[in-house]
């Protein structure tokens, strides 16, 4: 599956957003202004669990300087400044080596203030995100459509672009966020048919590590499908990390992560099931987390009984299907050898190094 829309590309360093590049995954630390080192551990957490792209807010002149600090300590990684109402922030925030900045530009003030903005990320040659959200709508814009519906999202993104667009800006990310998921949906579906800024998708506000990702799948999955959408955020009231790791699992399901990995396929069990599977693929998934799969997909399954277990495990690169304390292992399809249940997890995680070895080696470059 490939993302089809034609956008234009937009640069964050050695990370392109748009036009054709592999969908990056956001997210945002949530340390308070100032403290340096919690912020930094963030970062890199969530780094480590596969984000491209690190949004900072920053809410006053102090934490402006977070950008040559991380850079100091060795972060290489596009940080994004997230900036509201004064525009001398957006300047402090370029000027300490944001790599962009996202702005609503209703909401900085006089025109010359937008323009300031605009020619500083100019000449940093940076992009800026316009980020508009339903909860923060221009109160004209209200008045017109009556409440904040696709359209009156869509017009406000796009006058706003309009506006940099005037001053010579154009490299735009646009982002029109609702905790509805089909005002979210339509929307982007607008703004896909209507420009060729990159979309960053998403929906906000959308709740904990639970509703909130079902929200997220759904809105951003939606999109993905249709071929709209060239970065994103699954916006959780949880730990950051798990944004991430939902979003590179999102991209994953549809064969669009650039970063590969390894997708599980497990059955729900029923009352022929004889092991503990369940538990097993707990395990599993948790000891396959920090493989580096080098951009390739493996995609294990962990199957119950053997009613659906071979055909499953057909399908994928190598997997079991369990019997009465016990299991059998499938590499492509064909029966390996038969296995104890307390040795399906190392069993599995030796196949998927050997997979990746013999992958390698064959120089299998395929696409995901």
């Amino acid at each position: 599956m490939k993302n089809v829309r034609n956008s234009r590309a937009v640069h964050l360093g050695e990370i392109q957003i748009g036009g054709g590049a592999p969908i990056t995954v956001q997210s945002m630390t949530n340390a308070p202004s100032g403290d340096f080192d919690t912020t930094e551990r963030q970062i890199r957490d969530l780094l480590r669990a596969g984000c491209d792209i690190v949004r900072i807010a920053v809410p006053d002149m102090d934490a402006a300087g977070i950008f040559s600090a991380m850079r100091q300590r060795g972060i290489t990684a596009p940080l994004v400044a997230d900036i509201h109402f004064d525009y001398k922030l957006a300047l402090a925030a370029v000027k300490s080596g944001a790599s962009k900045i996202r702005i609503n530009p209703g909401n900085i003030g006089a025109e010359w203030k937008v323009r300031e903005v605009a020619d500083a990320c100019k000449n940093a040659a940076i992009p800026i995100r316009i980020g508009v959200n339903g909860g923060s709508l221009d109160k004209k814009l209200l008045e017109k459509y009556g409440s904040p519906t696709p359209e009156a999202l869509l017009e406000s993104a796009l006058s706003q672009a309009d506006v940099l667009e005037k001053m010579g800006f154009s490299d735009i990310v646009i982002s029109m966020k609702t905790s509805s998921v089909s005002d979210t949906v339509s929307t982007y579906r607008l703004a896909a048919a209507q420009c060729d800024y990159p979309l960053h998708v998403g929906v906000t506000e959308a709740g904990d590590d639970y509703s909130g990702l079902i929200k997220n799948a759904i809105g951003i999955g939606s999109l993905l499908v249709d071929g709209i959408g060239d970065t994103l955020r699954v916006s959780l009231t949880a730990d950051s990390v798990k944004e991430v790791e939902a979003g590179r699992e999102i991209l994953r399901t549809l064969g669009l992560d650039a970063k590969g990995g390894v997708e599980i396929v497990s059955c729900p069990t029923c009352g022929r099931t004889k092991v503990d599977l369940i538990s097993l693929a707990a395990k599993f998934k948790e000891a396959a987390r920090g493989i580096d799969t080098k951009g390739k997909r493996v995609k294990v399954a962990i199957m119950g009984c053997v009613v659906n277990g071979p055909g499953e495990a057909r399908e994928a690169d190598f997997g079991v299907a369990g019997g009465d304390g016990c299991a059998v292992l499938f590499r492509r399809g064909k029966t390996v050898s038969r296995i104890e249940e307390a040795d399906v997890i190392d069993v599995l995680l030796k196949e998927t190094y050997a997979f990746l070895a013999e992958d390698k080696a064959a120089g299998n470059t395929s696409e995901i």
